[in-house]
């Protein structure tokens, strides 16, 4: 019977990484930045979600291995500038996570999720005023547009700022549609930005007000359309043709059928 392998702890990994770091390690690891570093935080993040997406474990084991190494580097290289090191991060979000639940560690009530998070909201907020913080300041600029606009504006909702009904979304909605119509009719291309991204804007209002993350769902109508025109461009191939090769008409045929498939 084969040995399990010995499983390796938190601190082996960091070790690790600072001897990738050093004198007689790793060229390519010593030479990098943290501005060097940012894509591949940005594209391990997505790769546990591909995973969790996929439902597929084994991917979401190591993929959770890969974002949790970019932690260590990142922190490794300011460990090395003397600023903090990545137990400075720990102690940080462990007693950010024990301050944010008194409900658990103090004396708050909180019965259900949704009073949770109206706790964790106010113990922000008054984070946010003793630091003299916007009740936005939390939401990176890096993220996505459309998962961005949903962050800004659950955030200026629990304070309050928001359409009182779901059809008055409905209605700003046909309001954003209309100036789009006439910015497009003027050939206005900076008006058409402008209404582009607010037409944008408040379709990520009007998935939030309905409980739906505008991401998410804007992710797997991607893979929807994604795996529909490959079921088109194989039925192409099939035929011996390249799908430009084919009318509209035809296309479109092709696309009614793979969406019945």
């Amino acid at each position: 019977m084969r040995a399990m392998p010995q499983k390796k702890t938190f601190d082996d990994l960091v070790r690790l990484m600072t001897t990738l770091r050093g004198p007689d390690g790793c060229p390519w690891d010593r030479k990098q930045t943290l501005p060097d570093l940012k894509p591949y935080v940005i594209e391990e993040a997505y790769e546990v979600v591909d995973a969790i997406d996929r439902d597929d474990r084994a991917a979401l084991l190591e993929e959770i291995g890969d974002l949790l190494l970019e932690a260590v580097f990142v922190a490794e290289i300011t460990r090395e500038e003397g600023t903090f090191d990545i137990y400075d991060s720990i102690t940080a979000i462990h007693d950010k996570l024990v301050r944010r639940h008194p409900h658990v560690f103090g004396d708050a009530q909180a019965d259900d999720a949704e009073q949770v998070l109206v706790n964790w909201e106010k113990l922000k907020r008054d984070e946010r005023k003793a630091e003299n913080k916007s009740v936005l300041s939390g939401v990176p600029q890096s993220l996505p547009a459309l998962l961005k606009a949903s962050r800004l504006t659950e955030k200026a909702a629990r304070v309050g700022f928001d359409w009182r009904r779901t059809d008055d979304v409905f209605d700003k909605l046909d309001e954003e549609m209309a100036e789009l119509r006439a910015a497009v009719a003027a050939g206005d291309a900076a008006n058409i930005h402008e209404e582009i991204g607010d037409l944008l804007f408040t379709i990520a209002n009007i998935a939030r007000k309905v409980n739906v993350n505008a991401e998410e769902a804007l992710q797997s109508t991607n893979r929807k359309f994604q795996s529909r025109f490959t079921h088109m461009e194989t039925r192409v191939h099939e035929r011996g043709q390249n799908i430009d090769q084919l009318t509209l008409e035809e296309m479109d045929a092709l696309w009614e059928d793979a969406k019945t498939q």
